[in-house]
């Protein structure tokens, strides 16, 4: 495959925007019941996706998002809709724990054998974002949570399948069902796909290690495997098709859940994996430090460092970003790399704690960045 072909840019974001508040007020009006989603409410979502559009191409960024105004999680939303997995909100059970905040008690049970439907939804989120894109400004990207989420956050005692008590046969259904999603999303006409597959970072705590090695996995060889169902996932998408990876350590009403360095992972989802641009968080000593970069093999591969942070309010200085972009570049040629905001700013519909304005400028300050280091936003 030759990875010239797929579209790269100096500056992006992970995908998320904090939610306008007529789509806030639409979705405590008209969900009830733990619902995700509503016909109801498309002509809300419709509307304000249209104009977070307009706001990303007026900052020049060259790759818009619908903001994931469709969703309630970041993941739970695309996983609901895939055959075989349902998720509920339990009241037997305390909410995924953040540093300081406690998640919503919603849970992921694999019901039947995994698959992706041809009706996805997402198929046509991606579809509406398109219409409203100029493809003369930017490109339409569309994120989705990589395949390792559907095994890391589903309990055991949640996946019914006999088939599954062995866990290889899981890992090949969700490599096959992803795969399907990649060869859908490009049949929708998406050119830039991202998988939010954070759960190797998490996999850099040893808290999060531990709580593995309690179900019986060897955090080690479950990054190794993950990566390497997501290599069968992407492996034979189409030339002209970019793959993206998020990895962060948790994002909720801008706290976090895990720290660690990428040391643990680095060799993995660089070398396992034919993934073209990897989102990285690093806004934080929470991140370690930049010496696992050394690790991206030289070539065409790119990592959109996150020095920028969507937890705070506070505008990172462009000299202070452009420092630490000369001690990245002494593991990774500087042409390898590109900025982005670590993580998005509403990776659940609550969103973080800061305002909108403060969003549009850290995103501004994306584009002024790239355009300080390499002149351009674009290659």
């Amino acid at each position: 495959m030759d990875a010239s072909n797929h579209p790269k840019f100096r500056a992006d974001h992970v995908g998320s925007l904090l939610r306008p508040d007529e789509v806030t007020q639409a979705r405590a009006t008209t969900l009830i019941g733990g619902e995700f989603a509503s016909a109801d409410l498309a002509p809300v979502e419709d509307a304000a996706i249209a104009d977070a559009v307009s706001k990303q191409q007026e900052l020049g960024l060259p790759v818009v998002t619908d903001g994931e105004f469709r969703r309630s999680f970041w993941h739970y939303d695309f996983m609901n809709s895939l055959s075989g997995m349902e998720v509920t909100a339990r009241d037997d059970r305390m909410g995924v724990q953040f540093a300081t905040s406690t998640l919503r008690p919603y849970f992921p049970a694999i019901t039947e054998r995994i698959d992706f439907p041809d009706d996805h939804p997402m198929l046509d989120h991606f579809r509406y974002l398109a219409s409203v894109t100029d493809s003369a400004a930017a490109l339409p990207k569309i994120s989705i949570p990589g395949p390792s989420a559907c095994h890391f956050r589903t309990a055991a005692d949640d996946i019914a399948p006999p088939e599954y008590d062995d866990v290889q046969v899981l890992y090949d259904d969700l490599s096959a069902a992803y795969a399907k999603a990649v060869a859908a999303f490009y049949d929708a006409g998406c050119r830039y796909l991202q998988l939010d597959d954070i759960f190797f970072a998490y996999l850099c705590d040893e808290n999060q290690r531990e709580g593995k090695r309690s179900e019986g996995f060897d955090p080690d060889q479950l990054i190794v495997d993950y990566a390497d169902m997501l290599e069968r996932a992407i492996a034979d998408r189409p030339a002209d098709m970019t793959i993206g990876m998020h990895l962060c350590r948790g994002n909720f009403r801008s706290t976090w859940a895990a720290e660690g360095s990428y040391d643990a992972v680095a060799d993995a989802i660089f070398n396992r994996t034919s993934v073209d641009v990897y989102y990285m968080e690093y806004d934080t000593d929470r991140a370690g430090g930049l010496e696992p970069l050394r690790l991206l093999p030289a070539g065409d591969k790119r990592v959109m460092v996150g020095f920028i942070t969507t937890k705070t309010a506070e505008l990172e200085p462009i000299d202070e970003l452009r420092r630490r972009f000369d001690d990245a570049s002494q593991y990774v040629d500087i042409d390898q790399l590109g900025i982005a905001p670590q993580c998005g700013f509403a990776s659940t519909e609550e969103g973080n704690e800061i305002t909108h304005a403060d969003q549009w400028s850290k995103l501004g300050l994306v584009v002024a960045t790239a355009e300080a280091i390499w002149g351009s936003v674009r290659d």
